[in-house]
């Protein structure tokens, strides 16, 4: 059974669908049978991915409309996908009389879930029934976070977030762990940050960092994870790297 991990971080730009991608693209090639869902209406990671995010059926689809996920699945170089469009905005609204709304998309997710050894699912920046329903589908929550003050202030907020949907949802909820993105060792506050997180998370902080890399901010545009545009890059290395260490950690820890 596939194991479902939520990339998620209530604080916007802090890598959280780059690092879903590009984790995602590192995976598979370490031949890895991967879904990413792309759960946020703005579709980045859908168009990260190669995929058209105006494809039909679509995660929409799949939560109003009931299709069957493996109907939205779109196979890619980089790993299977299930695609979103700013449809899936009016998901929330539409959803909310509707009965268990928030375990919607984690009954849709268990006739294909075997099909996969991992899952992942990128979240908006907020916590609103989209971000909700990952939560209550997932095993843990991988939290890609800047190396900056304010994303210090919207983990504080996340946690905060996660504990309730723990409480109320899914009692099962773990963290898989943190990972600290657009690193740049020349700034003495990256170093800063990344001590008071690993201070206060201690292993379940990755090792490996993510850098800032034109690389990495450039691939998107080419439909494309930073391995296939630029696989001697210094973030296509960091990808590859994070996704070993990712098979190896077994530092989850509870919310």
């Amino acid at each position: 059974m596939g194991r479902i991990v939520c990339f998620a971080n209530q604080k916007g730009g802090v890598g959280k669908t780059t690092t879903c991608v590009n984790l995602c693209a590192a995976v598979k090639d370490k031949r890895r049978k991967i879904l990413l869902i792309d759960a946020d209406p703005q579709g980045n990671a859908s168009t990260g991915m190669g995929v058209d995010k105006h494809k039909r059926p679509n995660l929409y689809d799949i939560l109003i409309r009931r299709a069957p996920a493996k109907d939205a699945v779109v196979q890619t170089k980089y790993g299977d996908v299930i695609p979103s469009n700013l449809d899936l905005s009016g998901a929330a609204v539409e959803l909310v009389n509707t009965p268990d709304r928030e375990m919607v998309l984690k009954k849709a997710l268990a006739p294909i879930r075997e099909e996969y050894e991992y899952i992942f699912i990128d979240c908006p920046p907020s916590l609103g029934l989209l971000t909700l329903n990952a939560l209550a589908a997932a095993d843990t929550v991988l939290i890609p976070m800047q190396c900056e003050f304010y994303a210090m202030e919207g983990l504080t907020d996340l946690m905060t977030s996660m504990r309730l949907t723990k409480s109320r949802v899914n009692p099962n909820l773990k963290i898989e762990g943190i990972v600290l993105t657009m690193y740049d060792k020349r700034l003495s506050f990256s170093g800063q940050v990344a001590q008071e997180v690993d201070k206060y998370f201690g292993k379940a902080v990755y090792r490996t960092v993510i850098p800032r890399n034109v690389r990495i901010a450039e691939a998107p545009s080419h439909g494309k994870p930073v391995s296939a545009y630029s696989r001697l890059s210094k973030g296509a290395d960091a990808y590859d790297r994070l996704a070993i260490e990712f098979f190896r950690h077994n530092h989850t820890i509870d919310i």
